[in-house]
């Protein structure tokens, strides 16, 4: 048994069975690919994969066992390599970050600041994409911390701890109605056009709670991933914008005035999640305690353990 088997199969599992793209990601051949799988499977004297012809179509019972052990093996190898550099060099490496838009622009900057006065020997990669793509990364191994407030708390391969709280604003030019009569309300709001966060992002979801529990029915005109987005078709006059609170600059954002629209939607919660099992870097600790000083090195290590203790009761309750 090798590593390049367990890579085999894992990424058979990842690329949907398609043994081309495997053989792509692990940077060898097709056959090659088929052959470590063979090996592997011969040498435990199961069958992972269902087949059709050479094609594989499935995982069999053997190996829907068998593919969260693997992945936990590969786990552990690459958590080895990190502990041996955390005692090699405790001040050079590599940091990736996968964060939603709005979190990158408007969440992260001073802390990426200051990490970089602290760490400069640490390359720093940040990563954007939507929530699900911030899990996929965290899960595939492209990113070691995650940062979004939509869909992280949904996968249980991913350990989620609260950072902060916030809440949305509308965001209106100077002339518009709404900026008079008292703090609006939802009645008032959906009266105009709306632009707002594509659904699964930034707080969308109670956004559409908000309205849905009111029997109301938005005219929702454009949808962005970003609020800067957003901000620049307000300004255009083609409807009134909903957006985070922190993104809401009023030095940048002059031709617009904000109102404070936590009366009318529930609190949002970012959340961080690093993998279950995964061994971080002191400074990805230190990058953490920075952005969210709630999030001590002991409550992630703490969270960690819980982690992978709750997972160990789980197989023993599902073997017996």
């Amino acid at each position: 048994m090798n590593f390049q088997q367990l890579r085999s199969v894992r990424e058979a599992v990842r690329c949907g069975f398609n043994l081309t793209e495997v053989a792509a990601m692990l940077y060898t051949s097709q056959p090659g690919v088929s052959r470590q799988i063979r090996e592997l499977e011969d040498e435990l004297g199961i069958t992972i994969f269902a087949r059709a012809g050479k094609r594989l179509t499935g995982l069999t019972e053997p190996g829907r066992v068998l593919v969260p052990i693997v992945e936990r093996l590969l786990q552990e190898a690459e958590n080895l390599r990190v502990a041996g550099r955390e005692f090699v060099d405790r001040a050079e490496g590599t940091l990736s970050i996968a964060a939603t838009h709005s979190q990158a622009r408007y969440a992260l900057p001073h802390a990426v600041r200051d990490f970089r006065q602290h760490y400069p020997q640490v390359t720093l990669n940040l990563h954007q994409g939507s929530p699900k793509q911030v899990a996929e990364m965290l899960l595939g191994g492209e990113a070691d911390i995650g940062i979004a407030t939509e869909a992280l708390a949904g996968y249980p391969q991913l350990v989620t701890l609260p950072c902060y709280r916030w809440t949305h604003s509308i965001v209106v030019p100077h002339d518009h109605p709404l900026l008079h009569g008292g703090p609006p309300s939802l009645e008032r709001l959906a009266a105009f056009p709306i632009i707002t966060y594509d659904r699964g992002y930034t707080g969308r979801s109670h956004i559409d709670d908000a309205f849905a529990r009111a029997g109301l029915r938005p005219d929702v005109v454009i949808t962005a991933m970003d609020a800067d987005v957003i901000k620049t078709y307000v300004e255009l006059g083609m409807g009134v914008g909903i957006v985070a609170s922190i993104a809401v600059d009023p030095e940048r954002d002059r031709p617009l005035q904000a109102i404070d629209a936590r009366h009318l939607f529930e609190i949002n919660v970012t959340r961080l999640a690093v993998r279950r099992g995964s061994l971080l870097r002191g400074y990805a600790f230190a990058f953490i305690e920075n952005f969210a000083p709630s999030l001590t090195r002991a409550v992630i290590e703490d969270a960690l353990a819980l982690a992978i203790g709750a997972e160990a009761t789980t197989e023993a309750v599902t073997s017996a």
